[in-house]
């Protein structure tokens, strides 16, 4: 990503620098984010470049603390950016539909980053609805190009109507690669003073000022140039799409050959919908195909738009032809393209009926912890704990690299698992019912940057109201699944000034909360530590630390990992393949001539917890200890 002021060069760009550069050219004095794929790159990217460029970037405890932030620096006049997920911007939305009444001064553009099929997420919420809720203008790119421009567009229309503006992207769009032909760096504005009889207040009796800002919004994008249209004029086929719809489309119909029979409406405006755009081309059609993803968003309005100007058509899209849920990609829009345009099916080489493809079978790849990882440690001596009470008790999991802990990672580990700090809370509720008869053990557990996004409420509340529970934060000095964003607790800006680290025991004990801090890799020490509070009475909490194995591994010195052949039994000692099929570390291979585990050197670092879990001692590292 570029910071010159190179106006009119293209550069290749990925569509998250593509955000970054176009709140460059924008003009922003202040971004913000909570980490969450598929942007955690832009914040650490503004970071970076801050100082340089005049303007502060900061990662927030959480997605509300951001927004309102840029909240607070929009009342002087200055622009910001928020950059956000879309279980983030679930997060937000107290903050935004509060806000929203209020207004702003300075542009503010919330940056939504969606995630159909839910490659890193844990549900693929659609953003779009949100604006619906709100009340507030969304745009949305169709490509890495649309990315950039609109954003500075994006701010100097928040400033016209005095309100936040949403966009939308997709992991197709932040992933993606384009051409991006730069525009012009401004020069930055000066703050203006804050009056003394200056308000953003959000009241209900605003609400009327909240509609008409919107309408002012929806005659503006009637003649956008975010909005587009190709092919035959008059098209009795039409198209509908937003987004990365657009793309797949334009390639589908190419392929197909039916350029000379439909029209593709590529609308960049998502809210409030240009109805009079909209209406023109539905008159001309007979039959309407929406491509979008994930909702039938852009098919219901549409919908109702025909019905509220009498347009007598045919509309189709998720809502039958195509798929209901995840997302696109160009077999699944070119099967809705054939189907819609009565075009026949063909066969596709490496398809299903294909020569090539009989008898093919790809295995599945499971997620799994890296190795040397302190959260498989962690989890099996957790598991291992339970056990010993002859009772399995009630694990209530949280958002992070531990989510995988539900998994055959993390011994399947997980009873519960909802969204960023539901664990401890959902944990609370199920541990009072210890008064009532209820016999089961519960544990919670969290990461360290997730405690502080969201989980300090839940453990005031569970001291509060003296929950029995045991909660465990698993403290690995690093937002890791997001790509080791700082923290609170890391001691660390996202413009890399030092800031004094927050205590995550310092806190709980603040609160009255017994702390016990211990070490995963202590295998038994650990086992017998949470033994013992499991039978205790009352909250505790307990904080595991080890650093990330990623990050350890540039200043842990490696030691040799090996497995001893003559004191490996395999199945036969009972151990159930600990070292392999149940441990589950991808160091550990399992060698079927040999009948005994391998230690893949490449992959291996070290850390030599295995070599502890190993009824038959037969795993040795270097050295005689990890």
């Amino acid at each position: 990503m570029t910071t010159k002021n190179e106006p009119g060069k293209t550069y290749l760009m990925q569509g998250n620098e593509a955000i970054v550069r176009g709140a460059l050219e924008g003009g922003i004095h202040f971004a913000s984010s909570y980490p969450g794929s598929p942007s955690s790159q832009v914040l650490g990217m503004l970071g970076h470049i801050a100082e340089g460029m005049g303007f502060r970037a900061e990662w927030s405890t959480n997605e509300t603390t951001a927004l309102q932030s840029c909240m607070g620096a929009s009342f002087a006049n200055a622009r910001s950016i928020c950059i956000v997920k879309q279980n983030g911007l679930l997060v937000q939305s107290d903050a935004i539909h509060c806000g929203a009444l209020g207004g702003i001064k300075g542009g503010l553009v919330i940056i939504s980053s969606d995630d159909p099929d839910s490659h890193s997420s844990t549900n693929e919420f659609d953003s779009r609805h949100m604006a619906v809720s709100a009340n507030i203008p969304m745009l949305e790119p169709a490509s890495v190009q649309e990315t950039k421009d609109m954003i500075p567009y994006a701010l100097q229309l928040s400033e016209e109507l005095e309100q936040m503006v949403l966009i939308r992207v997709t992991t197709r769009i932040c992933h993606g690669r384009g051409g991006v032909e730069l525009g012009e760096l401004p020069e930055k504005r000066p703050f203006t003073p804050i009056g003394e009889w200056d308000r953003m207040v959000g009241i209900n009796w605003l609400h009327g000022f909240l509609l008409e800002k919107l309408e002012r919004a929806r005659a503006e994008f009637e003649g956008s140039d975010f909005n587009h249209y190709n092919g035959v004029k008059d098209a009795k086929k039409l198209i509908i799409t937003g987004g990365t719809g657009m793309k797949y489309v334009l390639d589908a119909i190419e392929d197909i050959g039916i350029e000379d029979e439909v029209g593709v409406l590529s609308l960049g405006t998502l809210w409030p919908l240009p109805e009079k755009l909209i209406t023109e081309h539905l008159a001309k059609a007979e039959k309407v195909l929406v491509v979008e993803e994930v909702d039938p968003f852009l098919e219901e309005h549409i919908a109702a738009i025909a019905g509220k100007n009498k347009v007598n058509i045919e509309i189709c899209g998720r809502a039958d032809i195509l798929p209901k849920i995840g997302e696109l990609n160009p077999e699944v829009v070119t099967k809705a393209l054939r189907e819609f345009a009565e075009v026949p099916e063909e066969p596709v080489c490496g398809g299903a009926g294909c020569p090539a493809a009989e008898g093919l079978t790809i295995p599945e790849r499971e997620l799994t912890f890296c190795a040397g990882c302190p959260h498989r440690a962690s989890f099996f001596i957790l598991k291992q704990a339970l056990r010993r009470e002859g009772n399995h008790g009630v694990v209530m999991g949280d958002i992070g690299c531990y989510t995988m802990a539900g998994q055959r990672a993390g011994q399947y580990g997980y009873h519960f698992m909802s969204c960023m700090g539901s664990g401890i809370s959902a944990a609370e509720g199920l541990g009072q019912l210890t008064n009532y008869g209820f016999g089961q053990p519960v544990v919670s557990l969290c990461g360290d940057s997730t405690f502080f996004h969201t989980v300090v409420p839940g453990l005031i509340n569970a001291k509060m109201n003296n929950a029995n529970i045991l909660h465990i934060v698993l403290d690995n000095s690093a937002t890791a699944m997001t790509g080791f964003q700082p923290h609170p607790g890391t001691g660390e800006t996202a413009m890399g000034h030092e800031t004094e680290k927050i205590s995550i025991q310092a806190l709980c004990e603040s609160l009255g909360c017994r702390v016990w801090i211990a070490d995963p890799f202590d295998v038994e020490a650990t086992t017998q530590l949470i033994t013992e509070l499991i039978r205790t009475d009352g909250l505790k909490v307990l904080i595991l630390q080890q650093p990330c194995a990623t990050l350890a591994a540039k200043t842990r010195e490696k030691k040799k990992v090996w497995v001893d052949t003559d004191k490996c039994r395999g199945d036969a000692c009972g151990c159930d393949r600990y070292c392999s099929r149940v441990w589950g570390c991808p160091g550990n291979v399992w060698d079927f001539e040999k009948d005994c585990a391998a230690i893949d050197e490449v992959v291996c670092v070290g850390c030599g917890v295995c070599a502890k879990i190993c009824p038959a001692g037969a795993i040795q590292v270097e050295g005689g200890e990890a």
